[in-house]
């Protein structure tokens, strides 16, 4: 796929959405500069405008068939914050139960469908191969195992949540559905199969880092390196949670640089803009922004897995917390800079998330029929975050008096880490292409460095302005451009 010095990875694959990676080498055949690139827009921020505000969690998981329950449990607890309403505790339980077991269906994906064949199969593997074909050829017996667990995880979130993809469980104030007795225990035995199936898996990705030497070369390769800063939710004793908490960000030496209430994020967060994608760069407003580079004096910041493993001192359940102490040892350092220890994060996220489900589906309140309390409050500005399977989401909007949405402002995991995955996309092309030599396992190993972060650009590509930047090219019979007229 090269042209002239020019190599265009297009369209690069294994991930949700569209992105394509564009590599300049120079005269000698070494890479110059290595472009990721989003030509993708989607405008929910700007056709949400004029809509009622307690629509919105059930609009917004159309942004995106992978992550849809991160942006409707985002939603709904913004829309409690817009009415000033405090839902029943039951309310926050389902929800937390629900949103955890979205996070482990999300993960596992992850992990054996869209990450695995690198592993499981090889990088460099045939390209045939290379795919979950490929996964259940060699791992027949985990694969049936992935889809029965993943089935009944979902079967789940359809007995809670009406849906397994979009859901209807939140509403301002509380959820839609009590949890009865029955309901219950069923939950537990799924939540017991799939903590037993994040174990197997954390212990397959431990053998392959112990015994396949390509897999460990991988793991710690410093052209997937970046120190950065990294952010994500915990909760009052600094663990990771996914639902409810402060947000912290640590910096490259794992110092706090910031612990704030969403409501605060503006003060945080800023967004940076490059004319060559559409996905915008947010950086840490009070570092700066420094251009496309790591280390303390850049802003640029970090979430999903490893940035919340980074930015927590632990997790809040006990196999969880061994996986993450062993995740520590394994890398001896603290933080983790190595782009692909996100994947045995993503595992020892999992862990956690099925031992929650068990610890909430087993709490007594957990069926209680106080599930919602009704707003009474005039709509006026509710901000809200929960941690995504890919990062920090932060949900802003604001209304008028009717209930009428006037701004519309949402923050997502791969927006604020495509500064990073710029960094390590550039850092990878360089490192593997060598002389002018390109073969499609390189490409596949270039590609792999923005698949650790298991980046949504569905969630991530929003136009600045609101506009859409078109260009119609006319074209005579002959095939000769005859007239071009674009609006920007």
């Amino acid at each position: 796929m090269s042209e002239g010095r020019e190599i265009v990875v297009d369209p690069i694959t294994r991930l949700e959405g569209h992105g394509k990676i564009t590599i300049f080498l120079d005269e000698k055949g070494n890479v110059k500069r290595a472009y990721f690139q989003l030509p993708e827009l989607r405008g929910f921020e700007i056709f949400c405008l004029g809509r009622e505000a307690e629509d919105m969690p059930i609009i917004t998981p159309r942004i995106c068939g992978v992550c849809p329950s991160a942006h409707h449990m985002a939603s709904t607890k913004a829309t409690d914050d817009l009415y000033k309403v405090d839902p029943p505790s039951t309310a926050k339980k389902i929800r937390e139960l629900f949103y955890n077991l979205f996070m482990c269906e999300d993960h596992l994906l992850h992990i054996y469908i869209l990450a695995g064949p690198d592993f499981l199969v090889g990088p460099k593997a045939p390209k045939a191969e290379r795919n979950v074909i490929g996964i259940i050829k060699r791992f027949k017996d985990v694969a049936l195992k992935l889809i029965k667990v993943r089935k009944d995880i979902r079967d789940i979130m359809q007995l809670i949540g009406g849906k397994p993809i979009h859901p209807v469980l939140g509403v301002p104030g509380g959820v839609t559905k009590q949890i009865t007795e029955e309901d219950r225990k069923k939950i537990v035995e799924v939540g017991k199969e799939t903590l037993d199936f994040a174990l197997l898996t954390h212990k397959i990705f431990k053998d392959l880092m112990e015994k396949n030497e390509e897999v460990r070369e991988i793991m710690f390769s410093e052209a997937y390196r970046e120190e950065t800063y990294y952010m994500g939710l915990v909760d009052n004793k600094n663990r990771v949670n996914f639902y409810d908490g402060k947000i912290r960000v640590v910096d490259p030496k794992g110092n706090e640089h910031a612990k704030f209430d969403v409501h605060d994020y503006v003060e945080y967060i800023a967004e940076h803009v490059e004319p060559w994608t559409y996905m915008r760069m947010p950086f840490l407003r009070k570092v700066g922004w420094a251009g496309l580079k790591d280390g303390p004096d850049s802003g640029i910041y970090c979430v999903a897995p490893l940035a919340r493993l980074n930015a927590a001192d632990g997790m809040a359940t006990p196999r969880a917390q061994e996986a993450y102490e062993e995740l520590y040892e394994l890398y001896g350092e603290r933080p983790i800079h190595y782009t692909m220890a996100f994947h045995l994060a993503r595992v020892v996220e999992t862990i956690y998330s099925a031992e929650r489900v068990i610890e909430l589906a087993e709490d007594p309140e957990i069926t209680d029929p106080n599930i919602r309390t009704l707003p009474t409050e005039t709509p006026s500005v509710g901000i809200a975050v929960v941690e995504a399977p890919r990062g920090t989401l932060i949900h802003h909007y604001e209304t008028n008096e009717k209930g009428l949405l006037t701004k519309v402002n949402l923050i997502v995991a791969t927006q604020q880490n495509n500064p990073r995955i710029c960094l390590d996309i550039d850092k990878a092309a360089k490192a593997f292409i060598k002389e002018g030599k390109v073969e499609e396992g390189i490409l596949n190993m270039i590609e792999m460095a923005f698949r650790a972060y298991d980046p949504c650009h569905a969630c991530g590509t929003h136009s600045v302005p609101g506009t859409i930047p078109l260009v119609i090219e006319i074209y005579d019979n002959k095939r000769k451009l005859i007239k071009k007229i674009s609006n920007f």
